[in-house]
């Protein structure tokens, strides 16, 4: 991954977006640090798809059969006055 200062990656824009298109993903740091990735659209357009649904995330946690009980209680709700 290539990496870019932010003030040249503001100054070479058009170089860092043809960076992004022929090498691959980008990282803009500032001040030294990391700060932003930047990706091309086809890339970005993949990581949406391949987001998960919240029970796939459930299914596959570890804790899955670890006997783990969640009680509720039965205490009523305060009453609100709207």
């Amino acid at each position: 991954m290539g990496q870019w200062q932010l003030q040249d990656a503001k100054a070479r824009l058009s170089e860092l977006i043809k960076s992004v298109r022929d090498e691959g993903p980008q990282q803009v740091t500032v001040r030294g640090k990391p700060s932003a990735v930047v990706i091309s659209v086809e890339e970005y357009e993949a990581m949406k798809r391949q987001r998960p649904r919240f029970v796939d995330l459930m299914r596959a946690s570890p804790l899955v059969g670890a006997g783990i009980v969640i009680e509720r209680s039965d205490s009523p709700t305060r009453e609100i006055s709207l």
